[in-house]
This record gives C-alpha cells, structure tokens and sequence, in this order.
C-alpha cells in the first residue's frame, strides 16, 4: 500500500538562500526552517518596522533564529505588522510568547476554532503512537498538547478571508489536522502556504524530517484528530492548482508536477495518507465547550 507521493527533486522550488539564513521562493516570501519544521516570512526585503508579517513561529528555541532571519531581512528591530497563525500545534507556536514579550503589542491572528488553543482554555486532544510510520509518530504521546496563552494579543481572522497587511492574500479554513487549522492561498501567482494541511516529508520519520526526502504526504497522522475533514481539506487545496506550495514541514515544491501529486493525494486519499489504523481513524476528536474530546 502506497504511503506517499514522491517528488523529484526538481520540483523543489528555485531558491535562494540569503545571507538571513532564510530561504527566499518569491521576492515577497521566504522561510526558515526551525529544526523540523517551517516559519514563513512575507515581505519585501528591508520592509522596515510593521510592515512584514510572520507566518507561525517555530518550535521552542528557535526565538533568536526568528528574530536575527527578520532583522536582517527586514531592518534593524523590525518587527511583524501581524503574525498570523495556521493552527496553534507546539512547534508552530513553539516561540509565540516569546517573541511577543519583545514584539510587545504585535496582533496574533487565528480562526475562531483554533483560539482555545491559543488562550489556555484547552489542551489538544494526545498525540497517536498507533498510526505507525517512524520514530516521530511512535513518540508523539509524549509531545506537548497542552495551550498557550496569548489572549491579549489574538484577534479572529476576517470572515472575508482577507488577511492583514497581506493584499491579495486569503485564508481558507483546511481542518482535520486540528479544528482551526487555516491555509493561505494567493491567486495572482498561484501560492500556496498549507501549513500541514499536506506536506513535502514524511513527517512521522525523523530520518525523512532531517533530510526532507521530497515527498507529498497528507498532515502529520500522529496528530491528525479528524481523517473525514481532513481528506476535504486536501481536495480543496488541490482543486485551486497551485503553482507554488510550501507547507509546515518539508522544502517548499513548485511545478506542474507537484500540481500532478497535490491531485492524486486528493483522489487517492484514504489509501495513501490515512492509516491503517489509529486512534483516531475511526473516533475523530470532537470540539464541544471549548475543549477537544474523543468521539465514540
């Protein structure tokens, strides 16, 4: 049974890798890669103070990382118009708090399912060691699940699917990952940021993470609560055809074949990105009264 999509490497995006120690794939976009997964920084290089936005922060650690890539990209002390969440995951707000102890009152932008993740009111539902696939997933019971909290900084995205200080932007909501779980999608130039909507790893091996083998894989399973959303999810994503995709783990690919694999990942879903088994393949998490419960 098929458990990805290969990519060739040539579908990697044409990069360049700047003295920020970023990775810029468009003029306008750049990412970082915090030991196993991806931030995103939009922007025009030397943008100056407020006037570029982060995209997720990373896992715990990576704060200096952060900060250095923005300020030589962007100017000395810039700091972000707005950071903008995909979902709240450890190491994707794994620097959140504190980044905004320095980036004092930087608005935080998620989708309303994804807040009392964000606000210390509930913890995601365990990780799955059951789903198989590598040492990543066989550990994942013992990553961290419990929230954050940054409610004086968060702010609810705009039911227009605008998003700030990013013209020509919009979010599409993309869940079964988790409830809250947001993509960005630019039409001018066919862009894609899918957080881990779908990925270019095989994020349940650690071997894969450190060595971004080109693959395009459904979301992470060992922390995917709800397989039904996310199977939509993917067929949303693929049926915008995107020219450029970088997602939360794994280099970011671009070309007409990785617009191929995006839609056989779509059409071949439950063969080739849910697993055989797992916790929550049959239960999906439920989300009631602010908190994430196993469904029966």
């Amino acid at each position: 049974m098929p458990q990805q999509i290969p990519l060739n490497s040539s579908n990697r995006s044409k990069e360049v890798d700047r003295d920020d120690d970023t990775r810029e794939i468009v003029t306008d976009l750049a990412y970082l890669r915090t030991v196993m997964v991806n931030v995103i920084f939009f922007g025009l290089p030397n943008a100056g103070d407020r006037n570029w936005v982060l995209i997720d922060t990373g896992i715990l650690g990576a704060k200096s990382a952060i900060k250095i890539a923005a300020e030589k990209r962007f100017g000395e002390g810039a700091r972000p118009a707005a950071i903008v969440l995909t979902h709240g995951h450890f190491d994707h707000v794994g620097t959140l708090e504190g980044l905004l102890e320095e980036w004092k009152d930087t608005p935080v932008y998620a989708h309303p399912l994804e807040q009392p993740y964000l606000t210390g009111q509930a913890a995601y539902p365990e990780g799955d060691p059951t789903v198989g696939g590598g040492l990543m997933a066989k550990m994942s019971g013992l990553l961290p699940t419990h929230p954050i909290d940054v409610s004086a900084n968060l702010h609810t995205l705009a039911e227009d699917g605008s998003l700030p200080a990013m013209p020509g932007w919009r979010w599409l909501h993309t869940p079964g990952h988790c409830p809250g779980h947001i993509s960005l999608w630019r039409e001018s130039d066919r862009t894609l940021i899918a957080g881990d909507a779908v990925i270019t790893t095989a994020a349940e091996s650690a071997y894969a993470t450190a060595f971004q083998t080109p693959e395009l894989h459904g979301p992470p399973k060992y922390f995917t609560i709800d397989w039904e959303q996310s199977r939509s999810s993917v067929r949303t994503l693929a049926a915008l055809r995107p020219d450029l995709l970088i997602a939360g783990h794994g280099r970011a690919m671009s070309g007409a074949e990785m617009t191929k694999a995006l839609s056989l990942l779509a059409e071949n879903f439950d063969r080739v990105a849910v697993p055989e088994e797992g916790r929550y393949v049959s239960h999906p998490a439920k989300v009631s009264d602010g908190s994430a419960y196993v469904g029966k």
